[in-house]
């Protein structure tokens, strides 16, 4: 039941970092936020390694395994997280959401591939329903429900507001409507998909060549990488000029997403460490739905929110939910018959 509690509240706050980053970008840049969350997140895991005492288990890891965790720190908390936060600031959260979701069966699709797991028709039927959801929610992205108030700061320069704020050019009697950049809002989003969707799978090389070894001092090995390459973007000027003029209302909300990013990964460790995977992960999948309340209460005047868009979430909540069960839970759950299972359980791929 712990474990069951701790993957909620980890779908809870990781759809409430992603609404607070993206309040912050409305306004702010990608690179600012991600120059808050990286440096709190390593320090983050460094404190939760000090404080399980495993602060030693990170001389305990052999090379390859450490290669594997920096690449994986690399391609998670660097072009994953920049291209989520990208796709996020361009089309908002309710239609970002249900496409970097994806990461759930690219993640099955390289497991297939490199290390022949099976592959079968629930997971295939759970695997199209993600992705029919995903471009559900664009049948009407063009169309919000309504218009919105003036951005959070009217100092937003004329080269930034179109590609970060989405708005259109406010006149003398309404004020700007958020207006989503579809398509490169779904490249990005994409690219966030398959960065996720790799992680789970450098982490698992890291870990089969270090085995026992102390999770979070994994965490501290992948985000020490993360923040060095990182750290190489602040030798571009226009970069460090970009993280310094950072407005004073943004802070907060990068702040705070820095901070809950932190805090669903440590409750996602949790969960997994007291709870087997099948329940975990599809538990985790809750995370689109809050991100629609969520986005509702914080960004309801930067977002799309249509019937669209909600049915489109629920369908790629389906989807993932599919993914994850195996065929025997989800029988003995709804009492299917023999023949039913033996279908949905059938391998297309894998051994």
């Amino acid at each position: 039941m712990l474990g069951v509690l701790y993957a909620a509240l980890g779908a809870f706050t990781f759809s409430l970092n992603n609404v607070t980053m993206r309040r912050g970008v409305v306004t702010g840049s990608v690179l600012q936020g991600m120059a808050l969350t990286v440096p709190i997140g390593g320090l983050s895991f460094l404190l939760m390694t000090i404080g399980f005492g495993e602060l030693g288990a990170l001389l305990a890891f052999p090379v390859a395994a450490m290669t594997w965790l920096a690449a994986q720190g690399i391609v998670h908390f660097v072009l994953g997280r920049y291209c989520n936060y990208k796709s996020n600031q361009l089309m908002g959260v309710n239609l970002a959401a249900p496409v970097i979701q994806l990461q759930v069966p690219f993640a099955m699709l390289l497991a297939v591939v490199t290390l022949h797991e099976r592959f079968t028709v629930l997971q295939a039927i759970g695997s199209a329903l993600m992705l029919g959801g995903s471009f559900t929610t664009q049948s009407k992205a063009g169309k919000s429900r309504k218009r919105a108030p003036a951005p959070l700061s009217a100092a937003v320069t004329a080269r930034a507001a179109p590609v970060q704020q989405g708005l259109s050019e406010p006149d003398a009697q309404h004020k700007p409507a958020f207006q989503p950049h579809v398509f490169l809002g779904y490249i990005f989003g994409f690219a966030a998909a398959a960065c996720y969707g790799s992680s789970p799978l450098l982490a698992r090389q890291a870990f089969l060549n270090a085995p026992g070894v102390s999770t979070a001092a994994g965490g501290c090995i992948a985000y020490a990488a993360a923040m060095l390459v990182f750290s190489l973007a602040l030798l571009k000027p226009s970069s460090w000029h970009d993280i310094k003029s950072m407005k004073r209302e943004n802070v907060p909300w990068f702040l705070a997403a820095a901070v809950l990013v932190a805090i669903s990964q440590a409750l996602v460790y949790a969960s997994l460490a007291i709870a087997p995977l099948m329940v975990v992960t599809p538990i985790l999948q809750l995370s689109l739905v809050f991100r629609l309340f969520l986005s509702q209460i914080i960004n309801r005047d930067y977002e799309v929110m249509n019937v669209a868009v909600f049915v489109g979430a629920l369908t790629a909540v389906l989807g993932s939910l599919l993914v994850s069960i195996t065929t025997d839970a989800l029988t003995a759950l709804l009492n299917l018959p023999l023949p039913v299972n033996e279908f949905l359980g059938f391998r297309l791929a894998g051994n």
